[in-house]
């Protein structure tokens, strides 16, 4: 686990500014630096932070080949490497060290681009090959690590595992993109491919580019398929997912430094936490039961006989952490989930170089609420479809009135309702409350369209997933996940975002998914064959914080006020509208915590990267 950096074009103080880009994510790797000067002819200029993880004695990067055309730095894991390495050898190439970085520099000599599909893991990385004079670089199947790239005035280009490198190159432009702000009040994470800062752009999961002679163009190389079912009973679809997870399990685990595992008391942790079985693992809470699950990871890990680490988080350290916090993010992301999870990294830290985490059960195996349907909803939906879609379109173009969204949602189609697990403002309000500058973002229906036109045909459940699979996932569950780990120096890892679990979970029907008793059916199934039932059968809790009591305490209030209403909010909302909203909230007129929250964490990551 790692960061780089880099650019192109020629510059006489190219050692100074690389090495000041290197020096922004010292967190994502202070074990060591290298870097890549090139010369006036190549103009390309790479940096490297290393978190020293497998091969320890060795692996230092950038990396080269033999003749030294070809050089890398690369951030991630890649789990098949010996036996990519195993057939390199066969193929005649010589290597010098044992680690999986090598592997990707003869893998390109040998395939080119089609390498890329050939991984298993988790990685971003930029290859420089002098002899084609090309720059290419790739992002891993579920975007598990950052990937960010900003074209520059003079035709250059800037890259990094975080935007904040960026700052540090004298021809980046630090400047807010305005179409940023409205989708984000709704989504709650940065929901498009340009980031919140103008001209610096995210490389989309599973693409790959190619740069040459100034053009970037960029390539999906993998995707869902959700197409072909399975022929497996019930039963043996559990028992394929128990033999699968436990082997992506053991691919994770591999490591020359201490591994660990975070656990609450779901089932996706635990059932990482029975497969691994580490010596430590890590939890953290807010002592309330409601906002807490240490209780249950400490009596699982005793269960299993293993030593459980615990934290109470209290609302004075969660908010002194927070402008901390946003600065690690790179983007502004409302999810209060990243507040303990912060905490979670830094406690685990302590103890171990690496953890196993249970992220992206929910999207493949379909594990949230919104996936699932009320019995009512079941009823309704007996009626046939072209009746229900028929007043779902006559719905859509009424005033809102009792049972509107039910009957929405009753069509069947996703697309009309549903744009992933987060839904925090709502289009119209989002709109309102904005400054009419930053009215220009895209809709949230401008953004899944095009998403769901690629799968017109699935199921619901299976649209539903795809969506999540290509814009919560990537957008929020993930980058949380590396940025809250990395902040921590801290490598995080998560068996469940597998290209091999997924040629499983893809080819699941929705019957072994979702039914009346339970979301992610099929894999509490399989995890029961090793956990006890309460631990394969809780409900979903997912990882809640007391934001809304935090933001009626009079110890925040009077701060979050003076943000929601100083001069850098003016530029960008209805700070009285934004005034009134804390005051119902504290009032307990209405709960509007998470709007409040979205808007303060925008604020707050604005001070961090703009000082006002």
């Amino acid at each position: 686990m790692c960061g780089f950096v880099g650019f192109t074009g020629p510059r006489p103080d190219r050692r100074e500014i690389i090495k000041k880009m290197a020096d922004r994510i010292i967190h994502r790797g202070p074990d060591m630096e290298g870097y890549h000067l090139g010369d006036d002819a190549d103009g390309v200029t790479l940096g490297f932070r290393r978190l020293s993880i497998i091969d320890l004695s060795d692996g230092s990067q950038p990396m080269y080949n033999e003749d030294g055309s070809v050089v890398i730095v690369f951030n991630g894991e890649i789990y098949n490497y010996m036996e990519l390495r195993n057939r390199l050898i066969a193929a005649g190439h010589v290597f010098k060290t044992r680690c999986d970085t090598e592997v990707l520099v003869h893998g390109w000599e040998e395939y080119g681009e089609k390498l890329i599909p050939k991984l298993r893991g988790m990685f971003a990385f930029l290859i420089w090959d002098a002899k084609k004079k090309i720059l290419v670089g790739a992002r891993d199947y579920f975007g598990i690590k950052p990937f960010y790239y900003s074209p520059l005035s003079d035709g250059n280009y800037l890259f990094g595992s975080e935007i904040k490198s960026f700052l540090e190159h004298p021809d980046f432009r630090r400047e807010v993109n305005p179409d940023a702000l409205r989708p984000y009040l709704t989504f709650q994470y940065s929901a498009t491919e340009e980031t919140f800062f103008k001209g610096t752009f995210k490389l989309p999961a599973a693409h790959y580019f190619i740069l040459k002679d100034g053009k970037m163009q960029i390539t999906r190389y993998w995707d869902v398929d959700f197409g072909e079912k399975t022929t497996l009973s019930f039963d043996e679809a559990a028992d394929a997912i128990d033999v699968a997870v436990r082997e992506s399990v053991a691919a994770h685990r591999i490591s020359d430094v201490p591994v660990g595992s975070f656990l609450s008391g779901g089932v996706d942790s635990s059932y990482i936490t029975a497969a691994l079985m580490p010596e430590n693992t890590f939890s953290v809470g807010f002592g309330e039961k409601k906002f807490d699950e240490t209780t249950e990871a400490k009596e699982l890990s005793d269960i299993l006989g293993i030593k459980n680490f615990r934290d109470e988080l209290t609302a004075e350290e969660c908010m002194e952490a927070f402008a901390d916090i946003q600065y690690h993010m790179d983007e502004p992301q409302s999810n209060p989930s990243s507040v303990p999870l912060y905490f979670l990294a830094k406690l685990a830290k302590e103890h171990v170089t690496v953890v196993l985490s249970g992220e992206g059960a929910d999207e493949i195996y379909g594990g949230y609420e919104w996936y699932d349907e009320t019995s009512l909803m079941r009823k309704y939906k007996k009626i046939p479809a072209p009746f229900r879609r028929a007043a779902a379109s006559v719905s859509a173009r009424l005033p809102y009135f009792k049972g509107h969204d039910f009957i929405i949602k009753g069509s069947g189609r996703p697309e009309d309702y549903f744009i992933g697990q987060a839904l925090v403002w709502d289009e119209k309000d989002a709109y309102s409350i904005l400054r009419e500058k930053y009215r220009s973002g895209p809709s949230p229906r401008e953004i899944t369209a095009p998403i769901y036109d690629r799968v017109r045909d699935l199921t619901e459940l299976e649209k539903k997933q795809y969506l999540d699979l290509n814009l919560w996932l990537p957008g929020d569950i993930l980058l949380k996940a590396d940025k809250m780990s990395m902040a921590h120096s801290l490598e995080l890892r998560v068996p469940y975002l597998d290209r091999q679990i997924m040629a499983g979970a893809q080819m699941l029907p929705a019957s072994y998914k979702i039914t009346p008793e339970n979301t992610k059916y099929v894999l509490r199934a399989a995890a029961n064959k090793t956990l006890p039932d309460a631990w394969a059968n809780r409900t979903k809790k997912g990882f809640p914080v007391p934001i809304r009591y935090w933001l009626a305490d009079d110890r925040y209030y009077t701060d979050v006020l003076k943000s929601l209403t100083s001069d850098t909010a003016a530029e960008y909302f209805d700070t009285e509208a934004l005034a009134r909203l804390l005051r119902d909230h504290k009032e307990g007129v209405a709960n509007n915590g998470r709007k409040i929250w979205t808007v303060y964490t925008f604020l707050t990551w604005h001070k961090a990267f703009f000082g006002i």
